[in-house]
């Protein structure tokens, strides 16, 4: 009887303790204890304040109170903050560390608002800054006015500053002091930035410069402290039916006891918020683009052109003066960082080990890494037990923990466990903004960084879309598509200039990507006879796309001719000037074409547009030209064989069935996620799940218009004009007996301008592109224009309209 008393006076201390320390470690304890913080800093920052105008009227009262004078309501203090008031701001100035006293009230707000999740603020740091400020002012302020006031009411360093340097003084003298002050105060600025060394040294030498980067050897690179992923380690020490396990020798500091009477230790490691990466503005030197002139010397080979000895080419200098949106333009959540509810992960954790010991199968540890979405659960099940069991118990889990998208990993691959994903029940959003601050964006050499959100381990995620090389992106409507594109083009133009990358987006709907208009001339390519950069237009698709197909056919030649394999290389050739203007060669910039609502132009085109689709998809990569297209119907008549074999790199959000994810992914698992942008990435072997970074129309609208109101580029990037097989086809059967009723006022326009252009006809006359291009074969067949040169316009053959006269009555006869 007594063992049991004893057992049940044990078990009722340890739920005391257990409830005591979830008390303080509740969040509304927490804001509480945090909202009473910044209160009582205002009531002291009102009494410090009162103290210096109404302090020498009371202080006769203070020093020689009568007894429970102070208490009384008729007392005659005059302090704002009333009689306590009067003796804290006395205690605390005069008697102890005075002005500086008042980094006690800054060091209160901060708490505070650290408590109440405010702002992040980093209170160890903060704690030992205004520990420093508060002693090191105190004794400053005390040696300096030492004896000046000691005829008034306050004392500027306290009796604290007072006394500390007299006696310092004693020990070391008035200069010792003063060296003294002013070591700490650099150790001090040398704790807080390491900029203050650069600083020190420059005083200390006049002609200390830091050395560029190009000259000297490159400096350290900023230091940053990487947000670690969450983890919760839960380590059985008795698991029934199972073998000898060894503990490890980190021994967790925290018990806790379960419901099934076992004992079990977790050890938490939080992350420490990342710092946010400040990229540093580099100067640019204003120059004038030098001439490609090509002297005698040069010879025909591309290959041995070497332009003038000057700069190397910068693509650049046409806008000279853009620059890259700010980060500010972006929303930033409060809810950001890594937080870690044990409560729940504890409560998911016994679920799980009661299911599965409910169908007889044991595990020797659990280990649970929190994403912003999603929670992983490793399980390394004991000897014996079959993969496939434990695969198969997917909807017994679920039920349990009453959830949804739950999916289970067996196994993880390349690690010895299980993991079973298991929704968060206060999910968190991933701002975009976070995403794009972060180290591992800022510094990538990506050629195409495509930033799409954090995993399950709260790590940056990005993709190169260069060697994507093409991306498929699939899911049910309302799941995350759209956001996803945006992100997907919000990371691309923050960090890649208008001259190295263009855009060609296709929107059905209309209504989707029209934010992007304004960044027209900018970022946008279009077909010059094109109204709108932004192509809602089903029938325009087609021209777009065979215009692709010509640039691509254009930059192969190129690089034919250059002796490149793909675009970096080209580029990089371009740019040392080795490759001769004057033989057609030029800057490439990437070409990225974005279809939304692919289902929708396959059932109205059908394959007129997947053929030039999969051209480029099979050909375009090494030339720069990279397609993402989406669709919300992943159907096997929408995504073809074809197409998904020449789109290596998947994204697929949450679907409805089973057989959509198969069409996706080739194999199951879209079906289980948990929407609003949780999705699975696949590019090879495993799909990695990824919480999509959020965007919002607002932001995306803020970023266009800050591009926008810089200076653009004349006209938006035009692509190549396309004439079709059958106008192709036709030009030997050209009748000039039966010529167009336009055909001499669109040869005048052509010899006018000197310009080739079957656009140009379409616009001035206002007529079709088929009318138009039967009038330019007319043109060619007379000699008024040559052939068609690809990209470039026709050559003008008459040199003005006497020369067209001649021709024209020529014809006549």
């Amino acid at each position: 009887m007594a063992k049991k008393k004893s057992d049940k006076e044990m078990e009722s201390k340890k739920v005391s303790t257990n409830r005591l320390i979830s008390f303080f470690k509740n969040e509304t304890t927490h804001f509480v204890v945090g909202l009473i913080c910044v209160i009582f800093a205002v009531y002291l920052l009102l009494a410090f304040t009162s103290f210096f105008f109404t302090g020498a009227a009371d202080q006769s009262i203070l020093d020689n109170p009568e007894q429970n004078e102070l208490m009384q309501p008729g007392h005659h203090i005059q302090n704002y903050a009333g009689a306590r008031g009067a003796q804290i701001a006395e205690y605390l100035i005069n008697e102890c560390f005075g002005i500086s006293a008042f980094f006690i009230i800054l060091f209160l707000i901060i708490i505070g608002m650290r408590l109440m999740k405010a702002y992040r603020f980093r209170a160890w740091k903060w704690f030992m800054s205004c520990a420093v400020l508060l002693i090191w002012f105190s004794i400053t302020l005390g040696f300096i006015f030492n004896g000046t006031f000691a005829d008034t009411f306050v004392y500027p360093g306290g009796m604290h500053g007072y006394n500390v340097s007299n006696w310092l003084v004693s020990q070391i003298g008035a200069p010792g002091l003063c060296l003294l002050l002013l070591v700490t105060a650099l150790l001090f600025l040398v704790y807080l930035s390491s900029e203050t060394v650069r600083l020190i040294r420059k005083a200390l030498h006049p002609e200390f410069k830091r050395k560029k980067k190009t000259e000297a050897t490159p400096e350290e690179p900023k230091k940053y402290t990487n947000p670690e992923p969450a983890v919760v380690d839960f380590e059985l020490e008795q698991p029934v039916r199972t073998k000898e396990y060894e503990k490890p020798e980190e021994q967790p500091p925290f018990p806790f006891e379960s419901k099934q009477a076992e004992e079990l230790d977790m050890e938490i490691e939080m992350p420490q918020p990342a710092d946010e990466y400040e990229p540093q503005e580099e100067d640019t030197e204003l120059r004038e683009e030098p001439d490609f002139s090509v002297g005698d010397e040069a010879t025909e080979e591309d290959e041995e052109y070497r332009g003038p000895s000057l700069t190397p080419y910068n693509p650049r200098l046409d806008l000279e003066n853009y620059k890259f949106p700010p980060l500010d333009l972006l929303h930033q959540y409060d809810d950001d960082g890594p937080n870690i509810d044990m409560q729940e992960q504890n409560a998911n954790k016994d679920r799980i080990i009661k299911v599965l010991r409910s169908f007889g199968i044991e595990i020797s540890s659990i280990k649970a890494s929190v994403g912003p979405t999603i929670t992983l659960y490793e399980i390394t099940p004991a000897e014996g037990v079959r993969i496939s069991k434990i695969r198969n118990l997917e909807d017994d889990i679920a039920l349990s923990l009453s959830a949804l998208g739950i999916r289970i990993i067996a196994p993880i691959p390349g690690k010895g466990t299980i993991g079973i994903e298991v929704p968060n029940a206060n999910p968190r959003i991933v701002s975009m903004q976070s995403i794009l601050s972060s180290k591992k964006f800022q510094e990538t050499t990506f050629e195409l960084p495509v930033a799409l959100g954090k995993t399950i381990t709260n790590e940056v995620f990005m993709v190169d879309l260069a060697k994507a090389p093409h991306m498929l992106v699939a899911g049910a409507t309302g799941q995350g598509k759209s956001v996803g594109l945006n992100a997907i083009v919000t990371s691309l133009l923050y960090k890649k200039h208008p001259a190295e990358l263009k855009f060609v987006i296709v929107d059905p709907k209309k209504v989707e990507f029209s934010v992007y208009a304004p960044i027209e001339r900018h970022f946008l390519a279009k077909l010059p006879d094109g109204e709108d950069a932004i192509i809602t237009d089903v029938t325009k698709v087609v021209q777009t796309l065979n215009s692709l197909c010509v640039e691509m056919d254009t930059r192969y030649d190129l690089l034919r001719k250059a002796g490149c394999r793909n675009i970096k290389e080209y580029n990089a050739k371009f740019i040392n000037r080795q490759l001769n203007p004057e033989k057609g060669h030029r800057f490439m910039p990437y070409i990225v074409i974005i279809i939304d609502e692919f289902g929708d132009l396959i059932m109205t085109a059908g394959k007129e547009v997947e053929l030039p689709i999969c051209r480029i998809a099979q050909l375009a990569r090494a030339v720069g030209i990279h397609a993402i297209i989406a669709t919300q119907r992943p159907t096997t008549n929408i995504i073809t064989g074809t197409i998904k074999a020449n789109f290596p790199a998947r994204v697929a959000f949450r679907v409805a069935a089973m057989m959509d994810s198969r069409t996706i992914l080739d194999r199951s698992g879209a079906q289980q996620l948990v929407g609003k942008g949780d999705m699975l990435y696949l590019q090879g072997n495993d799909p990695v799940r990824v919480q999509c970074a959020f965007v919002d129309t607002p932001e995306v609208e803020k970023i266009a218009e800050y591009i926008s109101k810089q200076q653009g580029y004349p006209t938006a990037f035009m692509l190549p004009e396309y004439v079709g097989e059958e106008g192709e086809s036709s030009m030997g059967d050209v009748d000039m007996n039966r010529l167009d009723p336009l055909f001499e006022d669109a040869a005048k326009l052509i010899v006018v301008h000197q310009q080739g252009s079957t656009s140009l006809i379409q616009r001035k006359f206002s007529i079709g592109y088929n009318r138009a291009g039967r009038i330019m074969d007319q043109l060619e067949k007379a000699g008024i224009v040559g052939p068609t040169q690809g990209s470039k316009a026709r050559d003008v053959l008459c040199m003005d309209l006497t020369d067209l006269e001649m021709k024209l009555n020529n014809l006549q006869q």
